[in-house]
């Protein structure tokens, strides 16, 4: 990392060039976002890409820092990863846990520690918001992101996820 010296008093750094930010996503992101959670909803089988209704969960996912955080990867201020958490609590654990999600990297930045960064960084926002355990999950096919989760020591469990849709309520 580059210092620059300031009137001798403080350092000042200064980014290099393609140097790898993580941060707590900004409005702004949401475009960008918005096409990573397209390229993760394709190789997922149980959703699509729905450009409208990714765009409204991220604005929720961004009107509440306490309970949730988005956070991003940008080289050059331009987003090139992210991934979600949000707390929930457990009766298990008798305290709080977090959910991990949309945990995507693009293509050409992938194997290059991007995503366990932005992994290192939801658990330490969980650690800060006193979580006892985080918990995702991902495609069970999906054998490259079982070996990256492994290999930032996530464990897999015996659970499996069960899903269903709730239908909108009628108006009547």
């Amino acid at each position: 990392m580059a210092v620059l010296k300031q009137n001798k008093k403080k350092p000042v750094k200064r980014r290099e060039k393609n140097e790898v930010v993580i941060s707590q996503a900004k409005t702004s992101d949401i475009p960008s976002m918005v096409r990573l959670l397209s390229i993760l909803f394709t190789i997922e089988n149980d959703f699509s890409p729905n450009m409208k209704k990714q765009e409204i969960g991220l604005k929720l996912m961004l009107s509440d820092k306490k309970n949730r955080s988005v956070m991003v990867a940008k080289i050059n201020e331009k987003v090139i990863g992210m991934a979600t958490a949000q707390i929930v609590v457990s009766t298990a654990e008798g305290g709080l846990s977090v959910w991990a999600e949309d945990v995507i990297v693009d293509r050409e930045h992938r194997r290059c520690n991007v995503g366990s960064m932005l992994l290192y960084s939801i658990e330490q926002w969980a650690r800060l918001a006193g979580a006892q355990r985080m918990q995702l999950i991902t495609e069970s096919s999906n054998k490259h992101a079982i070996a990256f989760y492994d290999y930032n020591s996530w464990n897999q469990t015996n659970l499996i996820c069960l899903r269903k849709i709730i239908p909108e309520a009628s108006l009547s």
